[in-house]
């Protein structure tokens, strides 16, 4: 398995726009967290650095829910990698019981917009959509017997929330990289 590094989007972007549609069938557009503080997740099914925190990101949304906007979004050229497809992630939504929308990005140019290189990738925006964190959810890596405990997003989620200053001296995530479409890998991604 691949292990890519997060690109470490500049802390203070705003948030690129997006309207994508989840699984469901639901449209779901930045807009949709206007005036709070939100959590974009790329995430897929297939990945094994996904698969290793996947209950944590569920967890997540049980108890984050009502108190930040959480959306997930599988950009995988699902043609190569049709486990990433969007019934197979409706079916991992149910599974797993998120509590937030995931959604897909057939054309991949939210991901790029995000800077989006791994999956899972995390970037938290406050109510002002400025990006406060990106990186890590915490050191926990498929073999290394660290336990998940999303210490390094929650932490940041919790200081947005209480109003405290968010560390800056971030992590980056470490992942699969993204699975571009032939030809359509971004310049930021090797």
């Amino acid at each position: 398995m691949a292990r890519v590094a997060s690109t470490m989007l500049p802390l203070g972007t705003t948030a690129p726009a997006f309207e994508l549609p989840a699984v469901t069938g639901e449209m779901i557009a930045l807009d949709r967290f206007a005036g709070s503080a939100f959590l974009v997740m790329f995430i897929c099914r297939h990945c094994p650095f996904v698969i290793h925190v996947q209950n944590e990101l569920a967890k997540l949304g049980q108890d984050y829910q009502g108190k930040i906007g959480i959306v997930a979004i599988s950009a995988n050229d699902v043609e190569h990698y049709p486990d990433d497809a969007p019934d197979r992630l409706k079916e991992m939504t149910t599974e797993l019981g998120f509590q937030f929308p995931l959604c897909y990005d057939a054309s991949q140019e939210t991901a790029k917009a995000y800077t989006a290189a791994c999956t899972p990738d995390f970037f938290l925006f406050d109510r002002n959509q400025k990006l406060v964190y990106r990186g890590q959810l915490d050191d926990s890596r498929p073999g290394n017997d660290k336990p998940v405990t999303g210490k390094d997003l929650r932490a940041a989620i919790d200081a947005l929330l209480a109003g405290q200053p968010i560390d800056a001296d971030q992590k980056p995530s470490i992942g699969c990289n993204i699975k571009w479409k032939p030809g359509n890998a971004p310049d930021y991604f090797g």
